[in-house]
């Protein structure tokens, strides 16, 4: 079947990839305009973008997918399907009604709808996490479930691997949606409010590190916001990244303590073992390494 696939951020780039590999074309990428990074400001584009160049596949980079002279490049195409991973663009209804709309959702639907599913699950500390299929509707990923994914996530992970583990998964997964769409055999299920709920977008309110908090929640934080984003913690007023961390096995002192190479946070329950960090204007580093060169207070003091 002739295929339209729309994506932008790294973790669509495995699920482009394996939908490449089959049976099915890809005669269209739809993905994000490019825009300036670095010194330069040159326009850069997005990592599904760059894969599409790669390998030779025509792309549409729409300021809007909705947009009329969008709806005639994808008409154009022929194609009778469209699929979806971490596009980053609402679809309105002349693109939904156009064609069979088949999305990646980086969640176990109906929940963590939304922007951040991942970080969000990570933050809560899910029991269980995995990736769903589903046919795109009007709503906020509330459209049927074709299937879902569960997927093993161990303490180590953090959001880049889940991510990874993530989009890997969906890929084939996706490929059977596709292929029970050619057949004209799809089966999806409507989804129901039961056990849903949002995953609103990660913002800056979500980094500090609040040491009232129990250790277990600080590290779930953490691991959310790794690698990309970065927890903070103010040491001697500085903003400090943190990037992984540990629950103690004991309660630890209020603050920071510096011990034997090891750097505790004292917490609401047991203390939180700092395992990696990153200066304000450094790169990251074991804490091992920090400690042997950090010559402040470690005091926990806001600017």
């Amino acid at each position: 079947m002739r295929v339209i696939f729309a994506g932008s951020p790294e973790p669509a780039v495995p699920v482009l990839r394996a939908l490449v590999a089959s049976h099915h074309e890809v005669v269209l990428v739809v993905t994000r305009e490019d825009r300036p990074r670095g010194r330069s400001k040159a326009p850069v584009p997005t990592p599904v973008g760059a894969v599409a160049a790669e390998l030779g596949i025509p792309t549409l980079r729409p300021g809007s997918i909705n947009a009329p002279e969008s709806l005639q490049v994808l008409r154009s195409a022929d194609a009778g399907a469209l699929a979806v991973a971490a596009f980053g663009q609402i679809l309105r209804d002349d693109v939904l009604d156009g064609w069979p709309c088949i999305n990646v959702h980086y969640s176990l639907l109906p929940a963590y709808r939304g922007a951040a599913p991942v970080e969000r699950a990570l933050m809560d500390c899910a029991a269980h996490m995995g990736t769903t299929i589903m046919q795109m509707d009007a709503g906020l990923d509330t459209g049927p479930i074709i299937e879902s994914v569960v997927l093993e996530v161990t303490d180590d992970d953090d959001a880049g691997s889940v991510l990874q583990k993530m989009a890997e998964a969906s890929g084939p997964a996706l490929v059977r949606a596709l292929d029970a769409v050619d057949a004209g055999t799809l089966v999806a299920m409507p989804q129901t409010d039961e056990g849903s709920s949002v995953a609103a977008k990660i913002t800056d309110a979500d980094r500090p590190i609040d040491p009232s908090r129990p250790a277990r929640e600080l590290v779930g934080q953490v691991r959310a916001l790794s690698p990309h984003i970065g927890a903070v913690l103010h040491i001697d007023g500085q903003p400090f990244k943190v990037w992984r961390t540990r629950e103690w096995e004991s309660p630890t002192p209020a603050g920071l303590t510096a011990d034997s190479g090891a750097l505790l946070l004292g917490t609401a329950t047991n203390g939180l073992q700092i395992l990696d960090i990153q200066p304000p204007g450094k790169g990251r580093m074991q804490i091992d390494a920090f400690l042997r060169g950090y010559r402040g207070e470690l005091d926990l003091t806001s600017p």
